[in-house]
């Protein structure tokens, strides 16, 4: 996946792996994609498992981008919250499967935050984040509408 956004990440750091260290974004309308758990329609928090709620999460999170008239590729930069960092690090295959079927391999700058509780008590999983559409972009009607 390509991205109208610069990537950058300097030889001095460690090879990141699933993540960017900078991204500078290109000029254009920013989007704030508030934090979306694993949680259907009708809010009920949809599985159990941490991978599982990723993935609804991460197809919330791209209805949210879609309707705000964005893309993953705009995305650059993304907050993850766990309240279970052992389930986290112990799937990490399934999990980058997850994220790519939602995201593909664009990888903005992240971080990955363990907490002791998110609101919703069911919740293993949030994920939060900004998008830039650039200005260039092939234009995406808005499909959502605000309150």
């Amino acid at each position: 996946m390509t991205t109208p956004h610069q990537l950058v990440n300097p030889a001095q750091l460690a090879r990141p792996a699933g993540y960017t260290h900078a991204v500078v974004s290109s000029a254009g309308r920013m989007v704030h994609v508030a934090g979306q758990i694993g949680a259907d329609a009708n809010g009920r928090v949809a599985a159990t498992d941490l991978a599982a709620q990723l993935d609804v999460a991460l197809g919330n999170l791209v209805v949210a981008l879609d309707a705000a008239g964005a893309a993953p590729e705009h995305v650059v930069a993304m907050q993850l919250f766990t309240t279970v960092m052992d389930e986290y690090r112990s799937n990490l295959r399934k999990i980058g499967r997850v994220y790519r079927r939602h995201l593909g391999r664009h990888f903005p700058a992240m971080a990955l935050v363990g907490v002791t509780e998110l609101v919703e008590p069911a919740a293993k999983v949030e994920v939060m984040a900004t998008a830039v559409i650039v200005d260039e972009s092939p234009a995406r009607p808005a499909s959502g509408s605000g309150h």
